[in-house]
């Protein structure tokens, strides 16, 4: 298999990392679809909300099978059931995967995020190729632990950002590497939405609903009582034990084509501005900075700079760009020597400055579910491998880590996974799983 060019840029960083797994088996590195009919079955973990969503992207596939669906709530459960007559149902993912063994091919995990770790790495130690939803882990420790298993056996990995694939996103990338507008020397990135909490206080718990397995929607997060409208089923982004904010939730978006386009790997520091922690949610709003080595797309040293909530999109850009440019709700500016380039999200890149009669790059649209299928069945590759989504992940995790201690910049030592400056932010870095959960290589 063709080693990509973004992975060659990471290649020493990733090196370091990779001791520990001598012990895993090398596996073939495509898995084939094994059905009577040829098809890829498909087994899916979360199926309301967006896992309805990617179960609908994937089964479009001609050569998908819908094998077995799992969910801890019974009422999207059984809709997702009513859609797919043929699959087998769980509530709990890692009955399916030990009952199933063989008679599934790969699986899509589409889960809170605190539950994308365990279900990924139950998966792949399985010997399944996974596609999982966006960011890749709830913690820094994990997303390193699925990259390297992953790699280890060589199994076919997709991480969801969806718009990876899609030609904007590729045209910027080709944009900021053909040097029209000169080495980088900043990065600014943003979203105005607001998946924080600044409340001290939950409301009142209440008994969880007969419809929903709460002890399993916990799943490796300390036991605590139900809170309706909070947790279940799509406010517990804001809380820092089962979310990772809006920068976890669109940072990882937005991050993407910067942090690809530039080849960047770890950051050598990150510093976040935010309200004090509360222990319980996100801040609303956060200006988190990092520093990242020099690349051949950077200057010697290369800033990076998100805002979030009320803090987007940032005033200070406004004072950079010409009056007749307007900042979009979402998106990114590359600062290069020779102008800007802004990229909206979900939107065309756009030259900033004089650029003559340049003509940006013709590129492909491509499907992000149908590519990680194709891959599967031994036709091409993922863009988004976890070789790729588990640095791009560490990276803006950090920044969730940081907003823990405001104002403080964490030193980050990438290969030992520590902040070598505030002993008690490694903390962060790692959870401490249930006893009932636990997973190999996590726990």
């Amino acid at each position: 298999m063709t080693t990509r060019p973004q992975q060659l840029g990471r290649r020493r960083f990733l090196q370091a990392s990779m001791a520990t797994v001598g012990a895993l088996t090398l596996a073939p590195g495509l898995a084939r679809a094994a059905s009577p009919n040829g098809k890829l079955r498909t087994a899916h973990i979360g199926v309301g909300g967006m896992g309805h969503a990617d179960l609908n992207s994937i089964r479009s596939h001609a050569m998908v099978e819908v094998a077995a669906l799992c969910d801890v709530d019974s009422g999207r459960l059984t809709a997702a059931a009513n859609e797919n007559p043929g699959a087998k149902t769980f509530v709990d993912y890692r009955e399916m995967i030990d009952q199933l063994g063989d008679t599934i091919d790969a699986v899509v995990i589409s889960t809170p995020d605190h539950t994308h770790a365990p279900a990924a790495m139950t998966a792949m130690l399985a010997g399944k190729p996974v596609y999982c939803q966006k960011p890749l882990t709830h913690e820094v420790f994990e997303s390193r632990q699925l990259r390297k298993v992953a790699e280890a056996k060589g199994l076919v990995t997709q991480m969801g950002v969806q718009i990876h694939s899609t030609a904007p996103y590729r045209r910027a990338v080709k944009m900021i590497q053909s040097g029209v507008i000169g080495k980088v020397s900043e990065v600014h990135a943003w979203s105005n939405k607001d998946w924080g909490f600044d409340g001290a206080e939950l409301p009142a718990s209440t008994a969880a609903p007969e419809s929903l397995d709460w002890n399993r929607w916990l799943g490796v997060a300390a036991e605590r009582p139900y809170v309706p409208g909070v947790y279940h089923p799509a406010s517990w982004r804001k809380l820092i034990d089962f979310g990772t904010g809006t920068l976890g939730d669109m940072g990882v978006h937005i991050f993407d084509t910067p942090y690809t386009a530039l080849e960047l790997t770890a950051p050598n520091w990150a510093k976040t501005t935010c309200r004090p922690p509360t222990g319980v949610g996100h801040p609303s709003k956060n200006i988190v900075e990092y520093e990242f080595p020099s690349t051949k797309y950077t200057t010697k040293t290369m800033s990076w700079k998100w805002y979030d909530g009320g803090f987007a999109p940032p005033a200070e850009l406004k004072e950079k760009l010409p009056a007749d440019v307007n900042l979009p709700g979402q998106g990114s500016l590359f600062v290069g020597e020779n102008g800007m380039l802004l990229l909206p999200h979900v939107a065309e890149p756009q030259l900033i400055g004089d650029f003559g009669d340049y003509k940006q790059p013709e590129v492909e649209h491509g499907d992000h579910y149908h590519q990680w299928v194709d891959a599967c069945m031994g036709k091409g590759e993922a863009s988004m491998p976890f070789s790729l989504a588990g640095p791009l992940t560490e990276a803006l995790l950090l920044g969730v880590v940081a907003n823990r201690f405001p104002g403080t910049t964490l030193e980050w030592d990438a290969e030992a996974l520590q902040v070598t400056n505030l002993e008690e932010a490694n903390a962060l870095i790692k959870r401490d799983y249930r006893s009932d959960f636990a997973v190999k290589n996590l726990s």
